[in-house]
Protein backbone atom coordinates (compact mmCIF):
# COMPACT_ATOMS: atom_id res chain seq x y z
CA UNK A 1 0.00 0.00 0.00
CA UNK A 2 2.39 2.42 0.67
CA UNK A 3 4.38 1.65 -2.15
CA UNK A 4 1.45 2.21 -4.43
CA UNK A 5 0.89 5.99 -2.70
CA UNK A 6 4.80 6.41 -3.33
CA UNK A 7 4.09 5.33 -6.99
CA UNK A 8 1.34 7.90 -7.25
CA UNK A 9 2.76 10.78 -5.25
CA UNK A 10 5.55 10.21 -7.87
CA UNK A 11 3.51 10.40 -10.76
CA UNK A 12 1.46 13.46 -9.76
CA UNK A 13 4.60 15.18 -9.25
CA UNK A 14 6.35 14.31 -12.15
CA UNK A 15 3.21 15.43 -13.93
CA UNK A 16 3.14 18.55 -12.25
CA UNK A 17 6.88 19.44 -13.16
CA UNK A 18 6.08 18.19 -16.69
CA UNK A 19 3.14 20.58 -17.04
CA UNK A 20 5.41 23.78 -15.33
CA UNK A 21 7.62 23.19 -17.96
CA UNK A 22 5.28 23.19 -20.59
CA UNK A 23 3.50 26.08 -19.50
CA UNK A 24 7.45 27.58 -19.31
CA UNK A 25 7.87 27.03 -22.76
CA UNK A 26 4.48 27.97 -23.97
CA UNK A 27 5.25 31.69 -21.65
CA UNK A 28 8.15 31.33 -23.57
CA UNK A 29 6.89 31.67 -26.91
CA UNK A 30 4.32 33.91 -26.46
CA UNK A 31 6.31 35.92 -24.67
CA UNK A 32 8.54 36.01 -27.79
CA UNK A 33 5.69 36.50 -30.51
CA UNK A 34 4.43 39.29 -28.31
CA UNK A 35 7.74 41.18 -28.01
CA UNK A 36 7.97 40.77 -31.94
CA UNK A 37 4.39 42.05 -32.29
CA UNK A 38 5.08 44.77 -29.85
CA UNK A 39 7.84 45.79 -31.85
CA UNK A 40 5.76 46.20 -34.71
CA UNK A 41 3.85 49.08 -35.51
CA UNK A 42 0.61 48.61 -37.00
CA UNK A 43 0.80 50.97 -39.71
CA UNK A 44 2.97 53.99 -41.27
CA UNK A 45 7.55 53.78 -41.20
CA UNK A 46 9.10 52.62 -39.82
CA UNK A 47 7.62 48.97 -39.64
CA UNK A 48 9.71 48.07 -36.45
CA UNK A 49 10.99 50.30 -33.38
CA UNK A 50 13.74 48.39 -32.68
CA UNK A 51 15.82 47.38 -36.30
CA UNK A 52 15.69 43.94 -37.12
CA UNK A 53 17.56 41.79 -39.18
CA UNK A 54 15.66 39.19 -41.61
CA UNK A 55 17.20 36.19 -43.33
CA UNK A 56 16.06 35.82 -47.29
CA UNK A 57 16.97 33.49 -49.68
CA UNK A 58 16.08 34.98 -53.34
CA UNK A 59 16.29 33.48 -56.92
CA UNK A 60 18.59 36.12 -59.33
CA UNK A 61 17.93 36.53 -62.87
CA UNK A 62 20.22 37.02 -64.96
CA UNK A 63 19.04 41.03 -65.19
CA UNK A 64 19.62 41.75 -62.34
CA UNK A 65 22.25 42.38 -60.03
CA UNK A 66 24.70 39.45 -58.31
CA UNK A 67 24.42 40.86 -54.94
CA UNK A 68 21.46 42.84 -53.47
CA UNK A 69 22.59 43.54 -50.37
CA UNK A 70 23.96 46.38 -51.79
CA UNK A 71 21.21 47.79 -53.85
CA UNK A 72 19.44 51.39 -54.27
CA UNK A 73 15.60 50.14 -53.67
CA UNK A 74 16.56 47.67 -50.47
CA UNK A 75 19.05 50.32 -48.98
CA UNK A 76 16.34 52.94 -49.06
CA UNK A 77 13.50 50.15 -47.98
CA UNK A 78 15.88 49.42 -45.55
CA UNK A 79 16.27 52.62 -43.34
CA UNK A 80 12.25 53.55 -44.09
CA UNK A 81 11.29 50.47 -42.47
CA UNK A 82 14.31 49.73 -39.80
CA UNK A 83 14.09 45.77 -40.86
CA UNK A 84 18.01 45.10 -42.51
CA UNK A 85 17.60 41.84 -45.04
CA UNK A 86 20.45 39.61 -45.21
CA UNK A 87 20.37 38.62 -49.10
CA UNK A 88 21.21 34.89 -50.16
CA UNK A 89 21.33 35.43 -53.84
CA UNK A 90 21.36 31.83 -55.83
CA UNK A 91 21.13 32.15 -59.62
CA UNK A 92 17.80 31.21 -61.27
CA UNK A 93 19.81 27.91 -63.52
CA UNK A 94 20.75 26.39 -60.12
CA UNK A 95 17.28 27.77 -57.95
CA UNK A 96 15.65 24.39 -57.81
CA UNK A 97 18.68 22.65 -56.20
CA UNK A 98 19.79 25.01 -54.30
CA UNK A 99 16.28 25.60 -53.12
CA UNK A 100 15.49 22.07 -52.21
CA UNK A 101 18.94 21.89 -50.79
CA UNK A 102 18.11 24.57 -48.18
CA UNK A 103 15.08 22.86 -47.38
CA UNK A 104 16.50 19.85 -46.55
CA UNK A 105 19.22 21.22 -44.72
CA UNK A 106 17.02 21.91 -40.84
CA UNK A 107 18.62 25.82 -41.45
CA UNK A 108 15.67 27.67 -42.96
CA UNK A 109 15.62 31.62 -43.97
CA UNK A 110 12.97 33.43 -42.71
CA UNK A 111 11.37 33.66 -46.08
CA UNK A 112 12.05 32.81 -49.86
CA UNK A 113 11.85 35.72 -51.96
CA UNK A 114 11.55 35.66 -56.32
CA UNK A 115 12.18 31.55 -55.84
CA UNK A 116 9.78 30.21 -58.07
CA UNK A 117 7.79 27.57 -56.08
CA UNK A 118 5.48 25.63 -57.86
CA UNK A 119 2.18 25.46 -56.79
CA UNK A 120 2.01 22.23 -55.40
CA UNK A 121 5.48 22.67 -53.20
CA UNK A 122 3.92 25.50 -51.90
CA UNK A 123 1.20 23.05 -50.38
CA UNK A 124 3.37 20.39 -49.41
CA UNK A 125 5.87 22.45 -47.35
CA UNK A 126 3.01 24.38 -46.08
CA UNK A 127 0.79 21.36 -45.05
CA UNK A 128 4.06 20.27 -43.56
CA UNK A 129 4.28 23.66 -41.17
CA UNK A 130 7.62 24.43 -43.19
CA UNK A 131 5.63 27.33 -44.64
CA UNK A 132 2.93 29.56 -42.60
CA UNK A 133 -0.42 30.38 -43.50
CA UNK A 134 -1.00 33.87 -43.92
CA UNK A 135 -4.51 34.31 -43.89
CA UNK A 136 -5.07 35.76 -40.50
CA UNK A 137 -1.46 37.64 -41.18
CA UNK A 138 -2.71 39.07 -44.24
CA UNK A 139 -5.96 40.62 -42.72
CA UNK A 140 -3.96 42.31 -40.15
CA UNK A 141 -0.60 43.30 -41.46
CA UNK A 142 -1.24 43.54 -45.34
CA UNK A 143 -4.06 46.21 -45.80
CA UNK A 144 -2.76 47.35 -49.52
CA UNK A 145 -2.76 42.97 -50.00
CA UNK A 146 -6.27 43.10 -48.62
CA UNK A 147 -7.42 45.92 -50.83
CA UNK A 148 -6.58 44.19 -53.77
CA UNK A 149 -8.52 41.06 -52.34
CA UNK A 150 -11.66 43.04 -52.39
CA UNK A 151 -11.24 44.67 -55.44
CA UNK A 152 -10.41 41.49 -57.11
CA UNK A 153 -12.02 38.72 -55.92
CA UNK A 154 -10.54 36.27 -58.09
CA UNK A 155 -6.68 37.50 -56.80
CA UNK A 156 -7.52 35.21 -53.26
CA UNK A 157 -9.73 32.48 -54.84
CA UNK A 158 -6.59 31.87 -56.94
CA UNK A 159 -3.94 32.16 -53.92
CA UNK A 160 -6.28 29.83 -51.52
CA UNK A 161 -5.42 26.12 -51.37
CA UNK A 162 -7.72 23.45 -50.86
CA UNK A 163 -7.19 23.26 -46.80
CA UNK A 164 -8.79 27.19 -46.81
CA UNK A 165 -4.67 28.69 -46.32
CA UNK A 166 -2.82 31.08 -48.40
CA UNK A 167 0.50 29.91 -48.18
CA UNK A 168 3.04 32.52 -50.23
CA UNK A 169 2.47 36.32 -52.11
CA UNK A 170 1.97 36.28 -55.40
CA UNK A 171 3.14 38.38 -58.33
CA UNK A 172 -0.45 40.09 -59.02
CA UNK A 173 -0.48 41.85 -62.82
CA UNK A 174 -3.10 45.03 -62.53
CA UNK A 175 -6.28 43.75 -63.86
CA UNK A 176 -5.95 47.39 -65.88
CA UNK A 177 -2.32 46.50 -67.32
CA UNK A 178 -3.78 44.93 -70.18
CA UNK A 179 -1.14 45.54 -72.61
CA UNK A 180 0.97 43.49 -69.81
CA UNK A 181 -2.13 40.79 -69.29
CA UNK A 182 -1.59 40.53 -73.17
CA UNK A 183 1.99 39.43 -72.93
CA UNK A 184 2.17 38.62 -76.99
CA UNK A 185 -0.16 39.91 -79.94
CA UNK A 186 0.00 39.96 -83.51
CA UNK A 187 1.28 42.68 -85.89
CA UNK A 188 1.51 43.18 -89.61
CA UNK A 189 3.77 45.02 -92.08
CA UNK A 190 1.95 48.12 -92.21
CA UNK A 191 4.22 49.08 -95.46
CA UNK A 192 3.78 45.67 -97.10
CA UNK A 193 -0.40 46.20 -96.63
CA UNK A 194 0.47 49.04 -98.41
CA UNK A 195 2.42 47.93 -101.61
CA UNK A 196 -0.29 44.94 -101.60
CA UNK A 197 -2.95 47.04 -101.41
CA UNK A 198 -4.54 45.01 -98.75
CA UNK A 199 -6.18 46.46 -95.49
CA UNK A 200 -5.36 44.70 -91.98
CA UNK A 201 -6.43 41.05 -91.93
CA UNK A 202 -9.75 41.03 -90.19
CA UNK A 203 -11.02 37.11 -90.67
CA UNK A 204 -8.56 34.00 -90.82
CA UNK A 205 -9.34 34.14 -94.61
CA UNK A 206 -8.02 37.20 -94.55
CA UNK A 207 -4.63 36.29 -92.97
CA UNK A 208 -4.41 33.31 -95.42
CA UNK A 209 -4.78 35.89 -98.70
CA UNK A 210 -2.11 38.13 -97.03
CA UNK A 211 0.32 35.83 -96.29
CA UNK A 212 -0.26 34.25 -99.80
CA UNK A 213 0.41 37.58 -101.34
CA UNK A 214 3.52 38.41 -99.50
CA UNK A 215 5.13 35.00 -100.83
CA UNK A 216 4.05 35.59 -104.23
CA UNK A 217 4.53 38.96 -104.90
CA UNK A 218 7.73 40.93 -103.28
CA UNK A 219 6.44 43.06 -101.61
CA UNK A 220 9.84 44.48 -100.27
CA UNK A 221 11.01 44.53 -104.09
CA UNK A 222 14.45 43.22 -103.86
CA UNK A 223 13.70 40.56 -106.87
CA UNK A 224 14.00 37.81 -104.40
CA UNK A 225 11.28 35.45 -102.73
CA UNK A 226 12.82 36.41 -99.31
CA UNK A 227 9.78 36.99 -97.54
CA UNK A 228 8.17 35.19 -94.54
CA UNK A 229 4.69 35.57 -94.46
CA UNK A 230 4.41 34.47 -91.08
CA UNK A 231 7.19 34.47 -88.17
CA UNK A 232 7.24 33.97 -84.76
CA UNK A 233 9.78 32.59 -81.76
CA UNK A 234 7.32 29.41 -81.81
CA UNK A 235 3.77 27.92 -83.05
CA UNK A 236 2.40 28.72 -79.87
CA UNK A 237 2.48 32.40 -80.64
CA UNK A 238 0.76 31.59 -84.18
CA UNK A 239 -1.84 29.23 -82.30
CA UNK A 240 -2.51 32.36 -79.54
CA UNK A 241 -3.30 34.24 -81.85
CA UNK A 242 -6.29 31.32 -84.09
CA UNK A 243 -7.84 29.90 -81.23
CA UNK A 244 -10.33 32.43 -80.41
CA UNK A 245 -10.72 32.57 -84.03
CA UNK A 246 -12.56 28.82 -83.35
CA UNK A 247 -13.68 29.61 -79.78
CA UNK A 248 -10.80 27.15 -78.29
CA UNK A 249 -8.96 28.24 -74.70
CA UNK A 250 -11.35 30.46 -73.94
CA UNK A 251 -10.35 31.13 -70.43
CA UNK A 252 -6.81 32.19 -71.30
CA UNK A 253 -3.25 31.32 -71.29
CA UNK A 254 -3.51 29.83 -67.76
CA UNK A 255 -4.58 26.96 -68.88
CA UNK A 256 -3.73 25.43 -72.14
CA UNK A 257 -5.76 22.42 -72.13
CA UNK A 258 -8.77 22.81 -70.65
CA UNK A 259 -11.50 25.96 -71.38
CA UNK A 260 -15.40 26.14 -70.96
CA UNK A 261 -17.69 24.64 -73.24
CA UNK A 262 -19.77 27.12 -74.14
CA UNK A 263 -22.57 25.19 -75.41
CA UNK A 264 -22.76 22.57 -72.48
CA UNK A 265 -21.46 25.16 -70.10
CA UNK A 266 -18.72 22.82 -68.29
CA UNK A 267 -15.18 22.26 -68.56
CA UNK A 268 -13.67 20.62 -71.40
CA UNK A 269 -10.72 19.36 -72.60
CA UNK A 270 -10.77 21.08 -76.20
CA UNK A 271 -7.66 19.42 -77.99
CA UNK A 272 -9.97 16.62 -78.76
CA UNK A 273 -12.41 18.77 -80.07
CA UNK A 274 -13.67 19.49 -83.77
CA UNK A 275 -12.54 23.14 -83.70
CA UNK A 276 -9.04 22.54 -82.40
CA UNK A 277 -9.46 19.96 -85.28
CA UNK A 278 -10.07 22.56 -87.62
CA UNK A 279 -7.73 25.41 -86.39
CA UNK A 280 -4.72 22.37 -87.07
CA UNK A 281 -6.24 21.83 -90.34
CA UNK A 282 -6.28 25.71 -91.31
CA UNK A 283 -2.17 25.96 -90.01
CA UNK A 284 -1.60 22.75 -91.32
CA UNK A 285 -2.72 24.43 -94.79
CA UNK A 286 -0.34 27.69 -93.90
CA UNK A 287 2.48 25.58 -93.22
CA UNK A 288 2.61 23.25 -96.21
CA UNK A 289 2.26 26.69 -98.34
CA UNK A 290 5.17 27.76 -96.94
CA UNK A 291 3.29 31.00 -95.90
CA UNK A 292 5.26 30.21 -91.79
CA UNK A 293 8.73 30.16 -91.20
CA UNK A 294 9.82 26.49 -91.58
CA UNK A 295 11.48 25.89 -88.76
CA UNK A 296 9.23 28.02 -86.54
CA UNK A 297 9.23 24.25 -83.72
CA UNK A 298 13.17 24.57 -83.44
CA UNK A 299 13.94 27.80 -84.46
CA UNK A 300 16.04 30.11 -81.63
CA UNK A 301 15.32 33.19 -79.85
CA UNK A 302 18.38 35.04 -81.19
CA UNK A 303 17.58 33.69 -85.08
CA UNK A 304 14.02 34.81 -84.80
CA UNK A 305 15.69 38.60 -83.63
CA UNK A 306 18.04 38.59 -86.22
CA UNK A 307 15.44 37.68 -89.47
CA UNK A 308 13.09 40.21 -87.78
CA UNK A 309 15.40 43.07 -87.66
CA UNK A 310 16.34 42.18 -90.94
CA UNK A 311 12.75 42.86 -92.10
CA UNK A 312 11.59 39.87 -93.31
CA UNK A 313 8.74 38.36 -91.41
CA UNK A 314 5.37 39.86 -92.99
CA UNK A 315 3.53 39.30 -90.11
CA UNK A 316 4.33 37.85 -85.75
CA UNK A 317 3.01 37.76 -82.79
CA UNK A 318 5.04 39.46 -80.13
CA UNK A 319 5.17 42.00 -77.56
CA UNK A 320 7.27 44.81 -79.01
CA UNK A 321 8.56 44.61 -82.38
CA UNK A 322 9.09 48.85 -81.61
CA UNK A 323 11.25 47.94 -78.87
CA UNK A 324 13.06 44.83 -79.66
CA UNK A 325 13.89 44.53 -83.75
CA UNK A 326 17.31 45.92 -84.70
CA UNK A 327 17.28 49.55 -86.25
CA UNK A 328 13.67 50.54 -88.02
CA UNK A 329 12.36 47.19 -88.08
CA UNK A 330 9.89 47.64 -85.42
CA UNK A 331 8.45 50.56 -86.32
CA UNK A 332 7.44 48.86 -89.90
CA UNK A 333 4.57 47.01 -88.14
CA UNK A 334 0.73 48.08 -87.23
CA UNK A 335 -0.80 45.88 -84.80
CA UNK A 336 -3.58 43.04 -85.62
CA UNK A 337 -6.38 42.49 -84.73
CA UNK A 338 -8.71 39.47 -83.30
CA UNK A 339 -9.96 36.96 -86.26
CA UNK A 340 -13.77 35.96 -87.54
CA UNK A 341 -13.50 32.44 -87.71
CA UNK A 342 -15.16 30.35 -90.37
CA UNK A 343 -18.07 30.20 -87.76
CA UNK A 344 -18.29 34.00 -86.67
CA UNK A 345 -16.14 33.50 -83.36
CA UNK A 346 -14.46 36.66 -82.86
CA UNK A 347 -12.22 36.12 -79.70
CA UNK A 348 -8.69 37.31 -78.36
CA UNK A 349 -8.02 34.74 -76.09
CA UNK A 350 -4.07 35.13 -75.49
CA UNK A 351 -4.46 37.01 -71.99
CA UNK A 352 -3.02 35.92 -68.84
CA UNK A 353 -4.70 35.65 -65.42
CA UNK A 354 -3.91 38.52 -63.05
CA UNK A 355 -2.26 36.18 -60.44
CA UNK A 356 0.99 35.95 -62.41
CA UNK A 357 2.98 33.48 -60.14
CA UNK A 358 1.92 32.53 -56.86
CA UNK A 359 5.35 31.35 -55.58
CA UNK A 360 7.07 34.63 -55.26
CA UNK A 361 7.02 34.78 -51.05
CA UNK A 362 6.91 32.38 -48.29
CA UNK A 363 7.57 32.32 -44.86
CA UNK A 364 8.77 29.95 -43.49
CA UNK A 365 8.20 28.86 -40.02
CA UNK A 366 11.70 29.80 -38.31
CA UNK A 367 10.52 33.30 -38.99
CA UNK A 368 10.45 34.76 -35.16
CA UNK A 369 9.33 38.34 -36.81
CA UNK A 370 5.94 37.24 -39.54
CA UNK A 371 4.13 40.00 -38.73
CA UNK A 372 6.81 42.16 -39.46
CA UNK A 373 8.23 40.38 -42.44
CA UNK A 374 4.29 40.58 -44.00
CA UNK A 375 4.39 44.31 -43.49
CA UNK A 376 7.55 44.68 -45.19
CA UNK A 377 6.43 42.53 -48.09
CA UNK A 378 2.80 44.28 -48.15
CA UNK A 379 4.18 47.83 -49.13
CA UNK A 380 4.80 46.50 -52.71
CA UNK A 381 1.36 46.01 -52.95
CA UNK A 382 0.53 49.35 -53.10
CA UNK A 383 1.68 52.54 -55.40
CA UNK A 384 4.18 53.98 -53.38
CA UNK A 385 5.93 50.43 -53.08
CA UNK A 386 5.49 49.23 -56.49
CA UNK A 387 6.78 52.85 -57.39
CA UNK A 388 9.99 52.39 -55.52
CA UNK A 389 10.49 49.02 -56.77
CA UNK A 390 10.11 49.52 -60.16
CA UNK A 391 11.27 52.82 -60.20
CA UNK A 392 13.51 53.57 -57.35
CA UNK A 393 14.45 56.96 -55.54
CA UNK A 394 13.23 60.12 -57.28
CA UNK A 395 15.78 62.26 -58.54
CA UNK A 396 18.37 59.45 -58.55
CA UNK A 397 16.35 57.16 -60.65
CA UNK A 398 13.23 58.95 -61.66
CA UNK A 399 12.12 62.16 -62.30
CA UNK A 400 8.36 63.43 -62.14
CA UNK A 401 7.15 64.94 -65.03
CA UNK A 402 4.77 67.75 -65.45
CA UNK A 403 1.75 65.67 -66.63
CA UNK A 404 2.34 63.44 -63.20
CA UNK A 405 3.86 60.45 -64.78
CA UNK A 406 7.30 59.40 -63.94
CA UNK A 407 10.27 58.36 -66.36
CA UNK A 408 14.18 56.60 -65.74
CA UNK A 409 16.51 59.99 -65.75
CA UNK A 410 19.01 59.81 -68.39
CA UNK A 411 21.97 58.49 -67.32
CA UNK A 412 19.68 55.21 -67.10
CA UNK A 413 18.16 55.51 -70.46
CA UNK A 414 20.89 56.73 -72.50
CA UNK A 415 24.15 54.93 -70.59
CA UNK A 416 27.20 56.64 -70.56
CA UNK A 417 28.79 53.53 -70.09
CA UNK A 418 27.15 51.84 -72.91
CA UNK A 419 24.92 49.51 -71.29
CA UNK A 420 21.22 48.18 -72.15
CA UNK A 421 18.61 49.55 -69.73
CA UNK A 422 18.83 46.19 -67.72
CA UNK A 423 22.18 46.65 -67.39
CA UNK A 424 21.97 49.87 -66.04
CA UNK A 425 18.86 49.35 -63.84
CA UNK A 426 20.40 46.94 -61.98
CA UNK A 427 22.24 48.94 -60.41
CA UNK A 428 19.23 50.30 -58.88
CA UNK A 429 16.27 47.93 -58.84
CA UNK A 430 16.20 43.98 -58.92
CA UNK A 431 12.76 44.21 -60.73
CA UNK A 432 14.14 42.89 -64.76
CA UNK A 433 13.82 39.20 -65.31
CA UNK A 434 10.50 38.97 -63.04
CA UNK A 435 9.55 35.96 -60.88
CA UNK A 436 9.10 38.90 -57.81
CA UNK A 437 6.54 39.23 -55.30
CA UNK A 438 4.09 42.67 -55.68
CA UNK A 439 1.84 44.42 -57.84
CA UNK A 440 3.01 45.68 -61.21
CA UNK A 441 0.85 48.41 -62.58
CA UNK A 442 1.12 50.49 -65.77
CA UNK A 443 2.18 54.27 -64.05
CA UNK A 444 5.37 52.81 -62.80
CA UNK A 445 6.07 49.40 -65.34
CA UNK A 446 8.41 50.75 -67.93
CA UNK A 447 8.95 47.07 -69.50
CA UNK A 448 8.32 46.56 -73.67
CA UNK A 449 5.01 46.27 -72.63
CA UNK A 450 4.86 49.98 -71.88
CA UNK A 451 5.75 51.10 -75.10
CA UNK A 452 3.18 53.12 -77.41
CA UNK A 453 2.66 50.64 -79.88
CA UNK A 454 1.94 47.95 -77.32
CA UNK A 455 -0.42 50.10 -75.18
CA UNK A 456 -1.66 50.75 -79.01
CA UNK A 457 -2.29 46.94 -79.91
CA UNK A 458 -3.96 46.58 -76.10
CA UNK A 459 -6.41 48.83 -76.74
CA UNK A 460 -7.17 47.65 -80.55
CA UNK A 461 -7.74 44.32 -79.20
CA UNK A 462 -9.75 45.04 -76.02
CA UNK A 463 -13.07 44.80 -77.55
CA UNK A 464 -12.10 41.46 -78.22
CA UNK A 465 -11.04 39.94 -75.32
CA UNK A 466 -12.64 37.06 -73.37
CA UNK A 467 -14.70 38.02 -70.55
CA UNK A 468 -13.47 35.37 -67.59
CA UNK A 469 -10.28 34.50 -67.43
CA UNK A 470 -9.09 31.45 -65.03
CA UNK A 471 -5.95 31.57 -62.67
CA UNK A 472 -3.78 28.35 -62.72
CA UNK A 473 -5.94 26.29 -60.11
CA UNK A 474 -5.37 24.98 -56.64
CA UNK A 475 -5.35 21.07 -56.29
CA UNK A 476 -5.00 18.89 -53.35
CA UNK A 477 -2.19 16.44 -52.68
CA UNK A 478 -3.51 13.50 -54.03
CA UNK A 479 -5.08 15.44 -56.90
CA UNK A 480 -1.74 16.73 -57.83
CA UNK A 481 0.03 13.41 -57.47
CA UNK A 482 -2.47 11.66 -59.55
CA UNK A 483 -2.43 14.78 -62.40
CA UNK A 484 1.36 15.11 -62.34
CA UNK A 485 1.08 11.42 -63.99
CA UNK A 486 -1.94 11.84 -66.21
CA UNK A 487 -0.38 15.49 -67.02
CA UNK A 488 2.81 14.28 -68.34
CA UNK A 489 1.69 11.75 -70.94
CA UNK A 490 -1.42 13.33 -72.22
CA UNK A 491 -0.37 16.63 -72.46
CA UNK A 492 3.26 15.75 -74.39
CA UNK A 493 1.18 13.48 -76.17
CA UNK A 494 -0.88 16.28 -77.25
CA UNK A 495 1.63 18.51 -78.08
CA UNK A 496 4.05 16.56 -80.05
CA UNK A 497 1.05 15.05 -82.01
CA UNK A 498 -0.32 18.71 -83.24
CA UNK A 499 3.40 19.93 -84.41
CA UNK A 500 2.97 16.82 -86.57
CA UNK A 501 -0.19 17.13 -88.05
CA UNK A 502 0.83 20.68 -88.76
CA UNK A 503 3.65 19.72 -90.98
CA UNK A 504 1.66 16.76 -91.91
CA UNK A 505 4.01 13.87 -90.57
CA UNK A 506 0.50 12.56 -89.19
CA UNK A 507 -2.37 12.78 -91.39
CA UNK A 508 -5.68 13.94 -90.43
CA UNK A 509 -7.26 10.67 -91.10
CA UNK A 510 -5.19 9.61 -87.64
CA UNK A 511 -7.94 11.98 -85.87
CA UNK A 512 -9.78 9.17 -84.11
CA UNK A 513 -7.09 7.27 -83.57
CA UNK A 514 -5.49 10.63 -81.67
CA UNK A 515 -8.19 11.20 -79.77
CA UNK A 516 -8.13 7.32 -78.88
CA UNK A 517 -5.30 7.76 -77.28
CA UNK A 518 -5.56 10.15 -74.60
CA UNK A 519 -9.33 8.50 -74.13
CA UNK A 520 -7.26 5.77 -72.72
CA UNK A 521 -4.25 7.87 -71.36
CA UNK A 522 -6.81 8.16 -68.74
CA UNK A 523 -8.55 11.38 -69.55
CA UNK A 524 -11.70 10.98 -67.93
CA UNK A 525 -9.54 11.11 -64.87
CA UNK A 526 -7.82 14.10 -65.68
CA UNK A 527 -10.80 15.84 -66.44
CA UNK A 528 -12.22 14.82 -63.18
CA UNK A 529 -9.40 16.61 -61.01
CA UNK A 530 -9.68 19.91 -63.49
CA UNK A 531 -13.68 20.18 -63.12
CA UNK A 532 -13.07 19.36 -58.82
CA UNK A 533 -10.39 22.51 -58.63
CA UNK A 534 -12.96 24.70 -61.32
CA UNK A 535 -15.43 24.04 -58.63
CA UNK A 536 -13.95 24.83 -55.62
CA UNK A 537 -12.56 27.94 -57.44
CA UNK A 538 -16.13 29.16 -58.14
CA UNK A 539 -16.98 27.73 -54.84
CA UNK A 540 -19.74 25.34 -55.43
CA UNK A 541 -17.96 22.81 -53.46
Amino acid sequence: MYRKKLYLLFISVLILILAACSDEDASGEAEQSEDAIKNTNESGMPIVEEPIKLNFFAGKAPATADDWNDVLVYNTYEEMTGIDIEWEMVPFESLKEKRNLALASGTLPDAFHTSLFANIDILKYGNQGVFIPLNDLIEEYAPNLQKLFEEYPEVKKALTFPDGNIYSLPTIYSPDFLSLLISERPWVREDWLTELNMEVPETTEDLYSYLKAVKENDPNGNGEADEIPFGGTSINSLLSWLKGSYGIGNRGVGHAFIDMDPEKGEVRFYPTTDEYKEMLQFVNKLYEEKLIEQNIFTIEWDQYLANASESMYGSTVFNSPEQLFAGDAGEKYMPGVALEGPYGDKLFTGISPSVGGMGGFVITNENENPAATVRWMDYFYGDEGSKLFFMGVEGETYEETDDGTVEYVDEITNSPDGLTLDQELAKYVTWPGGGYPGIVKEEFFKGTESSPSSLESAEILKPYLIEEVWPKFTYTLEESDNLSVLSTDIEKYVEETRDKFITGDVPFTEWDNYVETIENMGLEDYMEIQKAAYGRYKGDN
